[in-house]
């Protein structure tokens, strides 16, 4: 049986890889009902200063259909305490890469007030959206 109702967890998922899809896959060994949020461009842009390759209603579309997902949507802000307000879960999903993050110690915090776990799922080593980007860029162009 399952330990919570509905999951949450958030990000960019640009460049679509393996490592998004394993956390995504084990969010949802968590979780009867699953909620992936992908930032906004704008929101990248804003707190990355970087633009994403691909766009964020196209992001969300590939992630709206991975089967784990229950849910996909747009988020305009990091702030997870409004994200529960707006979604309503018991369980917020994240890498084990940012166990320890200030900014994820605060959040700890702020949601046990609302009685919602964070739960740092393991992180697929030497994968990401910016490794790809600089291997790309590395590539020689014949």
């Amino acid at each position: 049986m399952k330990r919570y109702k509905k999951g949450y967890t958030q990000g960019v998922y640009d460049m679509f890889h393996i490592g998004h899809l394993n956390l995504i896959n084990h969010a949802k060994e968590h979780c009867d009902h699953l909620v992936v949020a992908v930032n906004s461009d704008s929101l990248v842009e804003q707190y990355k200063h970087k633009t994403p390759v691909v766009c964020e209603e196209e992001r969300r579309y590939i992630v709206e259909n991975i089967k784990a997902v229950d849910e996909a949507v747009i988020a305009d802000t990091l702030d997870k305490v409004e994200q529960f307000k707006k979604y309503g879960f018991d369980a917020i999903f994240i890498g084990d890469d940012w166990k320890g993050n200030e900014r994820w110690k605060q959040t700890e915090i702020e949601l046990r007030e609302y009685g919602v776990d964070v739960v740092y799922l393991p992180h697929t080593q030497g994968i990401s959206s910016t490794i790809l980007r600089e291997e790309k860029g590395n590539q020689v162009k014949e």
